[in-house]
């Protein structure tokens, strides 16, 4: 669900606020994000938990911005950052740093010291020598470092190759047989603290039946270690709960999710993580893009041209992903179509939305929405081709307010001193 609809006058709007007129203030292209949207994904995420009260540690990778984190924070969610400076904004946004989990593959000793510094809730360790070089550094600060080792239970899901982490010939966690080595390594290091394990299989997961093998097998590693004398006070279950593209069939519900993960654990007692990100804030955001025009090749083929562009929403470029895409005016039940490839400015053919869509006839000028377009779209958009960084507005009901707001030229030019002898 979200709050992205046409009202009476046959204009989208975000809640009370007309995406026009956010478009005639801010310029497109603009994120847009719904405060009631993001409310309510966290609150029926963390409802579907009858039996457990576990940490919901939003991951900030999905969707970065201060305000959106602020928003989730103050409904009590806490963070799962992959680097210093999504640490940095999980606190700057006023998530506690008992409430923030560090993951990550490739973590530098100084993030380390950081995050020991910082005094986040625990340090997820995805290989030996990160866990040797956090040892060291904890041993050097006279500290005792709390961690939880990444389990790869060989259990690959989700919506792209891309985007499946849980297969044994992915970059990301231990083997099964290499955690419960480590995590008695770990139990006899001084400065280590290890109170769980965890493991995160994928992004944009549609069948259960993958995360409720792997969480099943995260059960019994865990039940193996307690049973070797070692204490698992927590286990952290990752995300990658899907969501509706639009294109795929309907993903399982949070309370699906939350049924089948009571069941899986049900007698064990475990404090539990999970790392939602996409399913909390994609359908909470679009992307709202102006046409430039329509360019027509004589053969037929017919190109909607948008002020939009892969460094904007890298997302179908990178992943094949589909967005729907609508028009901000709504069109008529028998308003005429066109099929077209949508296309941005950008100088490279990958700079394609979507090819041969059919859309509601559109003309220079009109405005579009991408939908669901909340996850990874600003949080990886860039500068290519020296355009400028897309804003983002908050919306609350019928007020908004510009929480990134776009750089003007002087802006991103001011960020290169010349060379000295140039």
């Amino acid at each position: 669900m979200n709050h992205f609809d046409y009202q009476a006058d046959g204009q989208m709007a975000c809640e009370g606020v007309s995406l026009a007129a956010i478009a005639e203030t801010v310029g497109t292209p603009v994120y847009v994000y719904s405060t009631a949207t993001l409310v309510r994904h966290f609150t029926v995420f963390r409802d579907a938990f009858k039996t457990h009260t576990p940490l919901i540690a939003y991951a900030l990778k999905a969707n970065s911005n201060l305000s959106v984190i602020r928003t989730l924070a103050k409904l009590g969610a806490g963070a799962d950052t992959v680097s210093e400076g999504e640490i940095r904004r999980a606190l700057a946004a006023g998530v506690p740093a008992d409430r923030i989990v560090f993951s990550g593959v490739g973590k530098t000793g100084h993030e380390l010291a950081f995050a020991l510094d910082a005094g986040v809730a625990e340090i997820n360790l995805e290989s030996e020598p990160e866990m040797a070089l956090l040892a060291r550094i904890a041993a050097d600060k006279s500290v005792r470092a709390t961690l939880a080792i990444r389990v790869n239970p060989d259990i690959g899901a989700g919506g792209h190759a891309k985007i499946s982490t849980g297969k044994s010939d992915n970059k990301f966690g231990v083997s099964m047989s290499e955690a419960e080595r480590l995590y008695a390594q770990a139990s006899n290091t001084a400065s280590l603290n290890p109170v769980g394990v965890a493991c995160h299989i994928g992004s944009q997961i549609t069948d259960l039946a993958p995360m409720e093998q792997a969480f099943r097998a995260m059960r019994a590693l865990v039940e193996r270690l307690r049973g070797d004398g070692m204490s698992v006070e927590r286990l952290d279950l990752g995300g990658g709960l899907g969501v509706p593209y639009f294109d795929s069939p309907e993903p399982p519900s949070p309370g699906a999710f939350g049924s089948m993960v009571e069941k899986v654990m049900d007698g064990l007692d475990i404090q539990l993580a999970f790392e939602p990100g996409r399913v909390l804030v994609a359908n909470a955001g679009v992307l709202v893009s102006r046409v430039i025009h329509i360019h027509e090749r004589p053969e037929g083929k017919k190109f909607l041209v948008l002020d939009a562009a892969m460094n904007d929403l890298i997302r179908p470029a990178m992943y094949d992903a589909y967005h729907d895409i609508r028009p901000v005016e709504q069109p008529g039940e028998a308003a005429p179509r066109d099929v077209y490839d949508v296309v941005g400015p950008i100088c490279e053919t990958g700079d394609t939305f979507t090819r041969d869509r059919t859309l509601p006839l559109l003309k220079s000028g009109d405005l579009v929405a991408f939908m669901t377009a909340g996850a990874y779209g600003a949080a990886m958009s860039s500068e290519y081709n020296s355009r400028l960084l897309v804003p983002e507005v908050l919306v609350d009901g019928d007020r908004y307010a510009v929480v990134r707001p776009r750089p003007t030229y002087d802006d991103m030019l001011s960020r290169e001193p010349m060379a000295g002898w140039l």
